[in-house]
């Protein structure tokens, strides 16, 4: 028995996976055959654009459930719309013909496997048992929402109605839970007014990243063009305050009796109808609010509890109903309403009708161009004919019994081919100008002139009424004439001419718009830095640390910079004073353009010392002065003069040592160099203690320095000897050798010594001004390089002491 069983099995197992395979072969091509958007469409792969439209039209007539009342037909219709979507897009079609791939966010190469899982979906469990719908409700596919529709329609409706909009996207577990929440709402917003939209996070990609969605599911608010993501429970009380909360500040005004009259008086100043709604509730319902976002730019908006105890002269007054809601639309006449609707249950398409049948006063005033553009509309067809009949008159006290006499006689003449309208001269000038070309528009006097608007760019033709108006009865008489004769021969008008736009008075000012703009951007960082929304914020944040880190990097950079880099240290006045005016004396007879109109001379102190000589950049030389209290005035004077020439080279600085102050810091530095100086034949015991005039060229970076020592004092700047001998030194001082020039030198300096003992105070005065006679013809050698340079191991310490150091020795 048990080997007759086991060759049974062998030869029934074959014709079961046959079975098998037949059965799934069936299901993989059924399964292809309904994934493939050309056979849903019933198109060939090589179909155009307008024969894929074409079938697409026609399918969707067919199968739309409204329609068609197959059970199929809801199911048959969303694959064509899908398999639209595809093809409609090429770079969909182009993946789908390549890859096969249906899902722009399906991975290439997977979509093989797209009809075998179908199959074990559809072969092994039923969908329904986990509540999980296979395809979109087609109540939901009348809200989805495409790039180009959005842009489109859907953003600029935003400043007419707020939008509630869903990402969500397909296997999006999170999104079926807010379903039956999300139905309910739109159930009830909807018919209040409010624009439902749908994004798939799947198929628009682009409009999701537009919006700033980047996950499913999420609730967007988009009022007047701005996205506003929803971040509380999703609840339908919370969706509701959260579009009330998103439209705009004081929309609806609330009215008392204290404030009713001055509510009505405004229509003169904002020249728009007023419209006030009584009902019980203490607070304006969301449905009036609604309509007063959408008619804002038309109609100003009030409500009045009824049941509030100061509204009591308001009810008695209009004799309003308290058992139903209440509507009166008030124009120029505040006393007596021009219109009037109650009803228990209030519609928004009644209320709609209600505003848009008294969207303008009976005799606006033109304040705009647009609003120009509605109520003079272009002619279009013969019958609809619209004539505009316009008062040009004036602001003042003067005017007002003629405007109100055309008021009156606007209200007893309206027609519906006559617009009556009127505009202030002096707001609306150039206007004013192409319109009236006589002597009484350049009077100031009120004039009526008749218009027909032929096109968009301002052409009309016009003619005005003669006699101009003043509001009596033979003016109204003389106006009705023409406006009867208007009527029976449209070639009335003669007069042909463009007019410009209207200059728009109800604008705001610049400063207003612009905080506006800085107070909604504010909220915007606000409320992404609050519920962490870093991938909208991270331009933002670049920015702001790019600039900090270029403000503070400044700040640490010249922290630790060198002052004598970064910040030139400036002169005193009155040093700046002198070296200025040598400057300016000397700027004639060089051809070396300064850096700056005057030398730029700083102090060696203990704060400048390291910067501008131990820590000197490579290859830069600070030229010094040593100079006493007493002889600082001549010597900086003569310092500058002589030094101008060189001030335009850039690795030169310039400074002077006050030996009184640093008085050991000479001698230290001439002490280091004692061999090289013995060498070259000189003692530190003849080297003098008076180094007033004496000129150093300092290279911080090498270590060494080139010395100038005053070589020439002369008693008088009128003894011919002196002047001889220094012209003669001059002429000889290029052909000298070092050590002559430099036993010169001493020499001299030994002179300066004697004669500064037996001279008087005015030839001591000569003696400091001849001692930097040499300093051009110097500079002019350390230049080129040709000077002895003295090296020094470091530099000394710049000792300071207060006791005055006589320059006497």
């Amino acid at each position: 028995m048990t080997v007759r069983r086991n060759s049974r099995y062998p030869r029934t197992c074959p014709a079961l996976l046959a079975i098998f395979l037949l059965i799934l072969g069936v299901q993989l091509v059924r399964t292809s055959s309904e994934s493939d958007p050309y056979k849903i469409l019933g198109v060939s792969r090589s179909a155009s654009q307008a024969e894929i439209k074409r079938a697409y039209k026609n399918l969707a007539k067919e199968w739309h459930p409204d329609k068609n009342k197959d059970p199929k037909a809801e199911d048959m219709f969303i694959k064509v719309s899908k398999s639209y979507e595809i093809l409609s897009n090429e770079e969909r079609r182009s993946n789908f013909d390549r890859y096969g791939q249906m899902d722009e966010n399906q991975p290439f190469g997977q979509s093989q496997h797209h009809g075998f899982r179908s199959f074990h979906n559809s072969f092994y469990f039923d969908e329904s048992f986990f509540h999980f719908p296979r395809s979109r409700d087609f109540s939901d596919s009348k809200y989805l929402l495409h790039h180009a529709q959005f842009n489109s329609d859907v953003l600029p409706d935003s400043h007419k109605r707020p939008y509630l909009i869903k990402v969500t996207s397909e296997w999006c577990f999170a999104c079926i839970h807010i379903e039956p929440v999300w139905k309910e709402t739109v159930q009830e917003l909807e018919p209040l007014g409010v624009g439902i939209g749908i994004v798939d996070l799947g198929y628009e990609r682009r409009l999701a990243n537009q919006l700033g969605a980047h996950r499913a599911p999420s609730i967007i608010g988009l009022v007047n063009g701005r996205v506003t993501f929803f971040h509380q429970a999703v609840v339908r009380e919370h969706l509701r305050q959260f579009i009330e909360d998103l439209l705009p500040q004081r929309l609806v005004e609330k009215v008392t009796d204290n404030n009713y009259l001055a509510f009505l008086d405004s229509w003169h100043a904002e020249n728009k109808p007023s419209i006030l709604l009584f009902d019980q509730v203490p607070f304006a319902p969301l449905l009036y609010k609604l309509t007063a976002f959408a008619f804002r730019d038309y109609v100003r908006f009030g409500y009045v509890d009824q049941g509030d105890a100061q509204n009591t002269r308001i009810l008695r007054q209009f004799n309003i109903n308290t058992y139903a809601p209440t509507m009166l639309l008030f124009k120029e006449d505040t006393a007596k309403p021009v219109d009037i609707i109650q009803a228990r249950g209030m519609k928004r398409q009644i209320m709609d009708e209600f505003v848009s049948n008294n969207k303008f006063l009976q005799v606006p005033r033109l304040v705009n161009q647009k609003l120009f553009d509605e109520l003079c509309p272009v002619k279009q067809f013969h019958r609809r004919r619209k004539y505009c009949v316009l008062l040009i008159t004036g602001e003042d006290q003067a005017f007002l019994p003629g405007n109100k006499a055309f008021l009156d006689f606007a209200s007893a003449n309206s027609k519906e081919v006559l617009r009556f309208a009127y505009v202030y001269q002096r707001h609306q000038q150039p206007l004013c100008q192409a319109l009236l070309h006589n002597q009484a528009a350049l009077s100031g006097l009120p004039q009526v002139v008749i218009l027909e608007r032929r096109s968009q760019a301002g052409r009309v033709l016009y003619r005005s009424v003669s006699g101009g108006w003043n509001g009596s009865e033979e003016d109204k008489h003389r106006l009705h004439e023409q406006l009867e004769l208007l009527q029976k021969d449209p070639t009335y008008l003669t007069l042909d001419t463009t007019l410009p736009e209207l200059n728009n008075e109800m604008a705001p000012m610049f400063i207003i718009q612009w905080i506006n703009a800085a107070y909604d951007y504010i909220l915007q960082i606000y409320d992404d830095l609050l519920y962490s929304n870093w991938r909208e914020m991270m331009p933002i944040l670049s920015l702001i640390f790019s600039a900090l880190f270029i403000l503070f990097g400044t700040v640490i950079i010249q922290a630790f910079s060198e002052p004598g880099e970064s910040k030139p240290r400036k002169p005193k006045p009155k040093e700046q004073q002198q070296t200025e005016e040598d400057a300016s004396s000397r700027a004639g007879t060089t051809s070396r353009p300064p850096k700056k109109d005057f030398v730029e001379v700083t102090e060696l102190t203990d704060l400048t010392y390291t910067s501008n000589l131990v820590k000197l950049r490579p290859g830069h030389i600070n030229v010094v002065l040593v100079l006493t209290n007493a002889s600082k005035t001549a010597l900086l004077r003569k310092f500058a003069k002589e030094v101008f020439s060189f001030s335009g080279t850039q690795n030169l600085h310039f400074s002077f040592l006050n030996a009184d102050k640093h008085r050991h810091w000479m001698p230290s530095l001439l002490h280091s160099t004692s061999d090289t100086l013995r060498d070259e034949g000189r003692d530190e015991d003849e080297e003098s203690s008076d180094y007033a005039g004496h000129v150093l060229a300092l290279n911080g970076h090498k270590k060494y320095f080139c010395l100038f020592r005053p070589v020439f004092t002369g008693d008088d700047p009128n003894d011919s000897s002196s002047e001889t001998s220094f012209s003669s030194d001059r002429r000889k001082s290029r052909s000298r050798s070092r050590s002559s020039s430099h036993s010169r030198s001493r020499s001299h300096s030994r002179e300066d010594g004697a004669g500064a003992k037996r001279g008087s105070s005015r030839a001591t005065s000569i003696e400091v001004h001849h001692k930097l006679d040499r300093l051009g013809l110097w500079m002019e050698r350390m230049m080129e390089g040709t000077l002895p340079r003295l090296q020094v191991p470091a530099w000394p310490i710049l000792d300071e002491t207060t006791n005055s150091f006589s320059t006497e020795s």
